[in-house]
């Protein structure tokens, strides 16, 4: 069997990418690059040890994931969010995941459902003690896991578009403020509420969930 040789470069050249957009991201998520910074690309492709074309691409997904943002004469920087976008981010997930919520207590077949939340809830209490990232990624993947098993797939990947955006909102006001929101018995309260099978209540307590935490990050 014949090997298309550009297929092999093209492999290499989107790893490369990946692992640049992995790279970055956590920079942003976790506050190394932080909001405003304005970025250089050559320094960045030198420190990545990449092209620049690969470096571009990389950013330019950053970009639609709500990462970055381009300002005068298109010099890209660090997304910085005000207090408005973050109650808009908010007020944007707590009508996503309520629905996710209300769907899966409405079901007389949500146990595996329920379990898997549960799952969810342990693992972040797992990580409460691990560094920033590992608690974020829990608390996303709790969030994910939810949308995820509603079955809806539009809701699914509205929030997925919102994914950078969220991760931006996180660190808005700093990591104390941050890790109060990333409490496992927050999240509980939600999965008890499903489980209790009232859509009604397990919405609400979503709702209040979103409501509280965007107050959190913004000192309201």
């Amino acid at each position: 069997m014949s090997v298309d040789g550009t297929s092999l470069l093209r492999l290499e050249k989107t790893s490369l990418r990946e692992q640049a957009l992995t790279a970055l991201r956590r920079a942003i998520t976790t506050g190394q690059l932080t909001p405003g910074t304005h970025l250089v690309e050559t320094d960045l492709s030198e420190a990545l040890q990449i092209s620049r074309g690969t470096l571009r691409e990389a950013m330019r997904q950053l970009q639609q994931e709500g990462l970055i943002s381009a300002g005068a004469r298109g010099r890209l920087s660090v997304r910085h969010l005000d207090a408005k976008e973050i109650r808009d981010i908010f007020e944007v997930r707590a009508a996503l995941e309520s629905v996710a919520a209300r769907t899966l207590a409405s079901r007389p077949d949500r146990t595996e459902a329920v379990a898997a939340l549960r799952h969810a809830v342990e693992e972040m209490d797992r990580w409460a003690a691990s560094n920033l990232e590992d608690r974020i990624e829990a608390d996303l993947r709790f969030h994910r896991t939810m949308c995820h098993l509603s079955g809806n797939e539009t809701l699914l990947h509205s929030w997925s578009s919102l994914e950078g955006s969220i991760r931006m909102s996180i660190m808005f006001a700093g990591v104390d403020r941050a890790l109060k929101n990333m409490d496992a018995r927050r999240h509980l309260a939600i999965v008890e509420a499903i489980e209790a099978g009232d859509g009604d209540t397990a919405a609400a307590t979503v709702r209040e969930h979103m409501a509280g935490a965007a107050s959190v990050l913004i000192g309201a």
